[in-house]
């Protein structure tokens, strides 16, 4: 009787826990310490969870050099199986995709995919020299051989074709899905991760000196969904966000210097400054393109104040130009500021400038409108005929629309215009315009 009722107060019987897939997905990402962030929670939340695997599905072109070490060392030190599935297809793992697909436990792609171009860039956008040219940049030379050597031994600890590795990185090997699976590259081609679940159900897994059976045929899966903290953080990674982050923030304090005192646009445009230096904090930065940025910027602003004839203009905006395209740069190929943003923002800005300042120079160099600047000189009508007041004569006078009390050495007649010289006080020294 006690265990029927304690069946129907527990709602029948309990539900069989089958196992678990935990899957994140990079779509057309490149690798950034948001990216590891995002991994490192997704494989902390699978573990916990007591999840049979990771699948990471990627799409990247490439990324930062720590930010794809962090990643490898997270999937070497993983307490569970980290499946690596490049995809959708016309999706590629290029460059730093490279050694994290090495990396994996498993590496799968989907047909239509590619997978290779690993050659490591130097910093100013040109690759780094093979050691086998006539003139070997020593610098190039160690990068290229620190990459070489890493993606090599990747292939040779995961058990996977350490030849190509190598040449995917000195000669920017590209293989498709079926290519890589042939010389041992990737291990499995699957069309979806339905079926890429069966292909890896009931296969050995080497996981910590030990050999683990993958059960992932009818597997629960469980997708890890970025907060909103790390959307912002991915976000402010993308070099082209971090660009016009910097603009928008210039714009809004060039507005302030407009405007009397601080509004909404000073505001608003010192936060996006903080957010567009965070953005430069994470990202391989160019100090001579952030030099030129701000030099841009000086001149633009230095343009209202300097007779130039338009050269400060000019100047600033090629050095908003060539700041912005050398802003970012990384020795793993990570995208830089479009030329198609920078040009434009540059030229927009330059305009903008002019705009805003040559306003607020109009401003500051016109008569005052209060206050003793505008009565002085102006001319008044006297109202009456001015009376004997001691030693001076003295009346009323109509200027501006107001009638004010007048004082004058010399008499003076009702309906005269006459010239004001000072005020002393609440009563205005005129003098009659006749005698001027």
């Amino acid at each position: 009787m006690w265990s029927l009722l304690l069946w129907l107060f527990l709602g029948g019987p309990s539900p069989t826990t089958g196992p678990v897939v935990y899957r994140l997905v990079l779509e057309d990402e490149p690798i950034t310490p948001a990216t590891v962030r995002f991994i490192r929670r997704g494989l902390r939340e699978a573990t916990e969870n007591g999840a049979v695997c990771l699948t990471i599905e990627m799409d990247t072109p490439g990324g930062l050099v720590e930010a794809t070490r962090d990643i490898v060392q997270l999937f070497l030190q993983s307490p569970i199986p980290v499946v690596v599935y490049i995809t959708p297809p016309g999706a590629r793992a290029a460059s730093a995709g490279v050694f994290i697909t090495l990396a994996a436990h498993v590496a799968a792609m989907a047909p239509g995919t590619h997978i290779g171009a690993a050659h490591p860039v130097q910093l100013g956008g040109g690759p780094a020299t093979p050691p086998d040219t006539a003139q070997v940049d020593p610098m190039s030379e160690k990068i290229l051989n620190d990459a070489v050597a890493w993606a090599r031994a990747l292939a040779q600890y995961r058990g996977r074709n350490a030849d190509w590795a190598a040449r995917a990185v000195s000669e920017s090997q590209t293989l498709t899905a079926r290519e890589a699976v042939a010389l041992n590259v990737v291990d499995l081609v699957a069309p979806s991760l339905d079926s890429l679940l069966v292909l890896l159900d009931g296969r050995n897994v080497a996981l910590d000196g030990e050999t683990i059976l993958l059960q992932t045929a009818d597997a629960t899966v469980r997708t890890v969904e970025r907060w909103w903290g790390e959307r912002i953080l991915a976000a402010l990674s993308n070099p082209n966000i971090a660009f016009l982050l910097l603009m928008l923030g210039f714009y809004g304090l060039l507005f302030e210097l407009y405007t009397p005192g601080w509004g909404i646009p000073g505001t608003l445009g010192a936060i996006f400054l903080m957010l567009g230096f965070y953005g430069l904090s994470i990202l391989p930065v160019n100090y001579v393109g952030l030099g030129l940025l701000i030099l841009g910027l000086g001149m633009l602003v230095a343009e209202a104040f300097v007779p130039s004839f338009g050269l400060l203009t000019v100047g600033g905006v090629v050095c908003l130009i060539l700041g912005g395209l050398m802003l970012v740069e990384s020795p793993m190929g990570f995208p830089q500021v479009s030329a198609a943003l920078v040009v434009p923002v540059a030229l927009a800005t330059a305009l903008i400038a002019l705009f805003l300042l040559s306003n607020a120079l109009r401003i500051q160099r016109r008569p005052a409108r209060v206050g003793d600047e505008t009565l002085i000189g102006q001319l008044a009508t006297a109202r009456e005929d001015f009376i004997p007041e001691g030693d001076h004569f003295g009346g009323y006078v109509f200027v501006h629309g107001e009638w004010w009390r007048a004082c004058s050495s010399v008499p003076i007649q009702a309906g005269q215009s006459v010239r004001i010289e000072r005020r002393e006080g609440l009563c205005l020294w005129v003098s009659p315009e006749s005698s001027t």
